[in-house]
């Protein structure tokens, strides 16, 4: 009991002790031509509470403790400076960069764009409102290196270099999004962009952070629902849109306040819109043959010019609250989601009764066609400490819990419904052993996902993890490396249903006495250890520019759909099979004996200059997986009468199972930008991903197209424009089960007015996507042939900010 007590003694010592030393730091920061730098963030490294530079560039913070000064602007490079602990004045000069730089809060070591080892997109101000979309593959896809699932323009995930699902960890600042767009391409992602702060596209060592399976990248949306700094009075934003191209209207409103240390968030976005347009394409032949009478023939493949179910109906809110003391900071948020979506090639149309119906707003169609009801219930908590002791900077904690409901009406009744309940906790100890500075953590998930109804592929199942991280950094001169490292207990627990499927419609007592079968319950149960392991460094030999190298080994163990799934996806027209389950003689049978871990080794190398009039960012990567989780097809269909078959029948699915084969991916992204004239800047970017099995066994499938574009910039006076062209090429690299995708190009033009309304900083702008109306394919879209991308569309609006 004594050591206890003197371990209690010590622990609270270091928590709620005050130095003796206290300070005040007073300063200016200037340009390098020593003008002043007004709204320039200064924070005390490893305290969340920050100080902005007046109109004179000047500032004062408190300080209890010698450390580090860190001086941040956009567009300038970021500077740290040493303090001693006393009162002192410091004068900063800061140099300008040609991109624009912001501090990445997924790094957790308070680094911005250009400091960070690993590869790193931000999106963030006025720029992540202008494209900002319904889901975030929309929003995110003309970055480089970036695109999107596309199952119509509501339900679109990042891909991150070829790899999407679960390899792409979706995170709420910091926290999963816990929702359930990992288990099929047409559920819609739970984030809304309009309430971002910034997002961020990361990859590299900082995803050992969130978990191992991420070898595709993190998307880490920021917002601001807890205030980690204090807020002195009331501010708040704006903001209308109209788009022309599906008549959708989108409203969204942000209100901040605070006084003495307590601070209050409020935000709230409304979006309805209808079935969008498109160029004039040809419908597939199975939807023709669908919708023909009998005893009729149709010599001309029919054509649409919208893609029909493609409505949304969204609302959200968020409240927030927080205390933000000099070394203290604790807050607690809850938001509320609510969500109508159609889901495109899923209706049960009645053509005859729909002839006539030009308008895509009736409640008949939507009664008759399948469509997602979204809810979802999030409760979000943090606390920091910041010690300033001699090793231990700060100490952190999140947690969340996640009430996540997806319901798909068909006719008008509830006909599956997935849920998903999710508690997440992150600790983490920001600290500096001698010249090492670092974090490390411990993370916990517990995932409760159950699915009811027709189209209930995937049985229940309980996912938790238990996760022990670090990632530690020391600079050597020019040279900053970073080691990272993540064990991860990976345990899987799920009630297997093996029924026979044998459904015939025309005989109800068969059908009775089936019914009166018990399936064969399997209680399966399952352990994985996951270990990852990154090393990295960055060579800034030469201000303003650097090279970057990583390396980093992950290993993912399968999620339950990957795993376990075994029945009728209608979203994708497929019959589909996890990695447990084995085919013999016509029979399904689970055997879930020796799943090996998918293991990824992953190298990047970056080259960056920013500075000057001429900048890059050039990526090279190459992944090598073993055991690479996909679906294959079988060869076999499936319909309701006889159960699986080797001939092919009209109405019968494909049967796609996962299955797990080494394989390598590799490419190239680039973003290259030169400021031609004070008011005008000439961008081009591109990727371009090469995927496919080892051996020679081809190549993988629905992987996105290589892409290349170009950007012109042009501000006069209150005006900003801006035009984008971007070329997509065709992908013939593909499966044998896949057809290849014809390349398109869009361009997209936007201007922006600047407007003088005293207290009200007002902006007026018109952005036109897809200027030409040009017919485009996505080629990673599972229903691509019946979902090209919009036509031509103008999104007119206002926002403004008090």
């Amino acid at each position: 009991m004594k050591q206890v007590s003197i371990l209690s003694s010590a622990v609270a010592a270091a928590l709620f002790s005050q130095s003796t030393m206290a300070a005040v730091i007073t300063g200016q920061v200037l340009d390098k031509n020593q003008q002043p730098i007004s709204n320039a963030e200064i924070h005390v490294h490893g305290k969340s509470q920050s100080v902005v530079t007046d109109k004179q560039g000047q500032f004062k913070i408190d300080v209890d403790n010698k450390g580090q000064l860190h001086i941040s602007k956009n567009n300038f490079i970021d500077k740290r400076i040493a303090i001693n602990g006393e009162d002192q004045n410091v004068v900063v000069t800061l140099t300008p960069t040609s991109v624009e730089t912001v501090v990445v809060y997924a790094s957790a070591l308070h680094k911005n764009s250009l400091e960070m080892i690993s590869p790193v997109n931000v999106l963030a101000g006025d720029e992540l409102k202008d494209k900002a979309k319904p889901t975030l593959g929309e929003t995110l896809k003309g970055l480089p290196g970036v695109n999107a699932s596309y199952f119509g323009p509501v339900s679109s995930s990042p891909i991150i270099r070829g790899l999407d699902g679960p390899r792409v960890k979706i995170t709420q600042n910091g926290l999963d999004s816990s929702d359930a767009s990992r288990i099929g391409p047409d559920h819609a992602t739970s984030n809304d962009s309009l309430a971002a702060e910034q997002i961020e596209v990361l990859r590299g060592p900082a995803t050992l952070l969130y978990g191992s399976g991420a070898i595709g990248g993190v998307v880490n949306v920021v917002d601001n629902r807890i205030p980690t700094d204090n807020i002195e009075s009331l501010t708040g934003a704006a903001q209308y849109t109209h788009d022309t191209v599906s008549n959708t209207n989108t409203y969204a409103a942000k209100l901040e306040t605070g006084n003495d240390g307590f601070n209050f968030h409020f935000d709230g976005t409304k979006r309805k819109g209808h079935d969008y347009d498109t160029p004039n394409f040809e419908l597939p032949e199975e939807h023709e043959e669908h919708e023909e009478h009998e005893g009729e023939e149709h010599e001309e493949h029919e054509t649409a010019n919208s893609v029909e179910n493609t409505f949304i109906d969204s609302q959200t809110v968020n409240f927030g609250t927080s205390y933000v003391g000099d070394h203290l900071t604790l807050g607690v948020s809850f938001g509320r989601i609510e969500t109508d979506y159609g889901i495109p090639a899923h209706e049960h149309h009645h053509h005859e009764e729909e002839e006539d119906h030009d308008e895509h707003e009736g409640e008949e169609e939507h009664e008759e066609s399948v469509f997602a009801q979204l809810e979802q219930d999030r409760w979000q908590g943090y606390m920091s400490y910041a010690l300033h002791d001699n090793w231990i900077e700060n100490i952190s904690l999140r947690v969340g819990y996640t009430d996540y409901k997806h319901a798909e009406i068909e006719d008008g009744a509830v006909g599956t419904v997935f849920t998903n309940k999710t508690t997440e906790a992150r600790a983490t100890v920001e600290h500096k052993l001698g010249l090492w500075h670092g974090m490390a953590g411990y993370h916990y998930t517990e995932s409760d996902y159950d699915a009811d109804g027709e189209e209930a592929f995937t049985p229940a199942s309980v996912t938790k993890t238990n996760a022990l991280f670090v990632l530690e950094e020391r600079q050597f001169g020019d040279v900053t490396i970073e080691l990272g490292a993540r064990l991860e207990d990976y345990q899987i627990d799920s009630a297997v249903s093996m029924a026979e499927h044998h459904h015939d419609h025309d005989h109800e007592e068969e059908e009775e006495h089936h019914d009166e079968e018990e399936a064969e319950i399997i209680n399966y149960s399952e352990d994985f250890t996951n270990l990852s392991l990154s090393a990295g460094a960055i060579w800034q030999y030469q201000e303003g520019q650097s090279v970057a190298l990583s390396v980093s080994r992950s290993e993912r163990a399968p999620l339950s759909a990957e795993l376990l799934s075994n029945g009728i996806h209608i979203a994708t027209g497929t019959y589909e099979l996890g990695l447990g389950y084995h085919i013999e003689d016509g029979e399904i049978h689970f055997e879930p004996e020796d799943i090996k871990q998918e293991t990824a080794t992953n190298f990047d190398l970056s080259f960056r200059r920013f500075i000057g009039d001429f900048g890059y960012t050039v990526n090279f990567f190459y992944n090598d997986i073993e055991n690479y989780y996909f679906q294959q097809n079988t060869g076999l269909v499936f319909d309701e009468e006889h159960g699986l078959e080797s001939a092919a029948d009209a109405d019968a699915m494909a049967v796609y199972q996962f299955t797990s084969k080494d394989a390598k991916l590799y490419g190239i992204e680039f973003d290259v930008h030169y400021q031609v004239t004070p008011n005008a800047l000439v961008k081009v970017f591109g990727d371009s991903t090469t995927a496919k099995l080892k051996d020679d066994e081809g190549y993988l499938p629905r992987i996105p197209a290589n892409k290349l574009g170009s950007e012109l910039q042009y501000t006069v006076s209150d005006w900003k424009f801006s035009l984008t062209g971007t070329h997509y090429f065709e992908q013939s690299d593909i499966t044998a089960y896949e057809t290849k995708t014809d390349g398109y190009t869009l361009f997209d033009a936007s201007a922006n007015y600047q407007l003088d309304l005293g207290p009200v900083d007002t902006q007026l702008y018109i952005n036109v996507d897809n200027l030409t109306d040009e017919l485009g394919f996505v080629h990673s879209s599972f229903i691509k042939e019946k979902a090209p991308l919009p036509g031509r569309n103008f999104s007119l609006g206002i926002r403004g900010y008090f």
